[in-house]
């Protein structure tokens, strides 16, 4: 599998890494405006090979990107101490502009993969400046909220991660929807999991694991400047569901018509991806309070984007 990363801040750099350390792509190449960060973080990772996967990394021009079957866009101004994601909107959009044709240029049959923030509005600014169906134009978007929700769900209740199945829909923002209606582990909520093993889920509780997940970048950015581990891992993820055309159910962004009344937007649901990227979704059977909340998301979103 061939990648392309544009933009080789600590976002790009991470995901190149992690996308070689894990062996979910042959060919990685770095392209950034600042040409020497670029080769530097492309050698830096290639002297890591001999340890892990093999694969080709280098830095290169956009005309590089050629066959590349994902396209990450992680290029933009980052956010901030104190700045919100959609403070990013106005000049991200001007960076987009310049990318994304070039980007398409020398690798029209790609899959662009959005990393940028405020991601579900770039999402958005990306279908229409690339013309690509809505399903080849595939927003990170909750794919790292729904982490951090498992995560913390998971040490609350003294359980593998990967065993707590719970998501967070709509923005990948501060009106995103912690579904607390869907979390289960094997065969019960968790809500009775952690009853049976005395580690009760009260109001107090949860209210501490949703600060700890809508607020997580906040609180990341205000220790050491920004966030990178895990949304690198997000990426990677989404990359090998496409390499290997799992078929994997992952909540990601893409521009559509899913919440009734409100026009089209791009935001999180469960979807399946595979080769092709976006090849369904599962509409989640949400409580009443939820599916209102996400609406506001939604609606969040579309005013955020001038609509």
């Amino acid at each position: 599998m061939k990648v392309g990363v544009v933009g080789s801040g600590m976002v790009g750099s991470a995901a190149a890494n992690a996308l070689v350390l894990t062996g979910s792509a042959q060919e990685v190449v770095l392209i950034d405006k600042d040409e020497k960060r670029a080769a530097a973080e492309a050698e830096d990772i290639l002297h890591a090979t001999p340890f892990t996967n093999i694969a080709s990394v280098r830095a290169g021009s956009y005309d590089d990107l050629e066959g590349a079957d994902v396209v990450i866009i992680a290029a933009g101004v980052s956010q901030q101490p104190g700045q919100t994601r959609l403070e990013l909107l106005d000049r991200n959009t001007a960076v987009f502009a310049e990318i994304i044709p070039s980007c398409l240029k020398a690798a029209p049959d790609t899959i662009l993969l959005i990393a940028t923030n405020p991601v579900d509005v770039m999402t958005m600014v990306a279908t229409r400046l690339s013309g690509l169906p809505p399903h080849r134009v595939i927003g990170t978007g909750t794919i790292l909220d729904t982490a951090r929700f498992r995560a913390l769900l998971a040490r609350h209740l003294g359980i593998s991660p990967k065993s707590v199945h719970g998501y967070v829909l709509g923005e990948h923002g501060d009106s995103e929807v912690l579904c607390w209606s869907l979390c289960d582990v094997g065969s019960v909520t968790v809500e009775t999991y952690a009853r049976q093993i005395f580690r009760p889920l009260d109001e107090a509780a949860k209210a501490r694991i949703d600060d700890g997940v809508r607020n997580a970048a906040y609180k990341i950015i205000e220790g050491k400047g920004a966030t990178w581990y895990g949304i690198a891992g997000g990426v990677v993820r989404i990359c090998r569901a496409i390499g290997r055309d799992e078929q994997s159910v992952l909540t990601v962004s893409m521009q559509g018509d899913e919440i009734e009344n409100v026009g089209p937007v791009a935001l999180s649901l469960p979807r399946v991806i595979g080769r092709p990227g976006i090849t369904g979704i599962i509409w989640p059977t949400l409580s009443r309070e939820e599916n209102a909340a996400l609406t506001r998301s939604a609606e969040a979103i579309v005013a955020a984007a001038g609509g």
